[in-house]
């Protein structure tokens, strides 16, 4: 009966993949890994580095297990890790992925020295005041007045946008970018119902809320408009 190989070696554009099975023991999984690297390498001398993706499948792997495959590769001349991912995550990883996807509805106003930050979007039903700071990992909408300052994908997130009843900030942020304090409007002179977002030069522009339709298309998940 032919043995299952538990570590698949497949080259790819750019570099190689270790597929790894998820069934075996650990200890069996790093001793067939050890003998197949070392081979490997050995037919490999004097070549450039090799970036290494590893993909773990079902198995969780704890921090110290993590550690140790990576440094296996890296005892090999020419390989270098750049990534080790596997379909199992803690419920720490999955309540702070659910968190960055949720909804955080609240309602008051944040006033001059308070700051308002959630982890995903949020739908803030009120005004931020100048002086008062809102911000989101994701989207930010509020049903309000923002005068204040409003910094949407906090953590990277370039897609994210910006929405208000009543737009008249001191300063608006997406992600990385910036834009200068705009002029202040007077309350008969801001616009209702207007977005910003970051545009294709990497620029903050603000724009009717239509526009968004457009330009985010998969800024909602309901789909089918149901």
């Amino acid at each position: 009966m032919k043995r299952t190989q538990n570590v698949t070696i497949k080259g790819t554009k750019e570099g190689i993949t270790l597929h790894l099975d998820d069934s075996c023991s650990y200890q069996e999984l790093k001793r067939e890994l050890d003998q197949k690297l070392s081979a490997n390498s050995r037919t490999n001398e004097g070549q450039p580095l090799t970036s290494v993706k590893v993909q773990m499948g079902n198995r969780f792997l704890t921090d110290d297990q993590h550690e140790e495959i990576k440094e296996l590769i890296r005892q090999k001349k020419n390989l270098v890790v750049d990534e080790i991912i596997s379909n199992v995550m803690t419920i720490e990883e999955a309540q702070r992925l659910k968190a960055e996807n949720e909804i955080v509805s609240v309602s008051r106003i944040i006033r001059s020295g308070q700051i308002l930050e959630v982890p995903g979007d949020l739908l803030l039903v009120g005004d931020v005041n100048p002086g008062g700071t809102v911000k989101a990992g994701g989207n930010i909408f509020i049903l309000g007045t923002l005068k204040g300052i409003a910094h949407a994908g906090c953590y990277g997130d370039d897609d994210a946008v910006i929405t208000a009843s009543v737009m008249n900030p001191q300063q608006l942020r997406i992600s990385e970018c910036i834009n200068r304090a705009p002029d202040q409007k007077s309350d008969n002179e801001a616009r209702l119902l207007e977005c910003a977002l970051i545009d294709e030069n990497r620029q903050i522009v603000v724009d009717r809320l239509q526009v968004l339709m457009q330009l985010r298309p998969n800024l909602t998940k309901l789909e089918g408009g149901r």
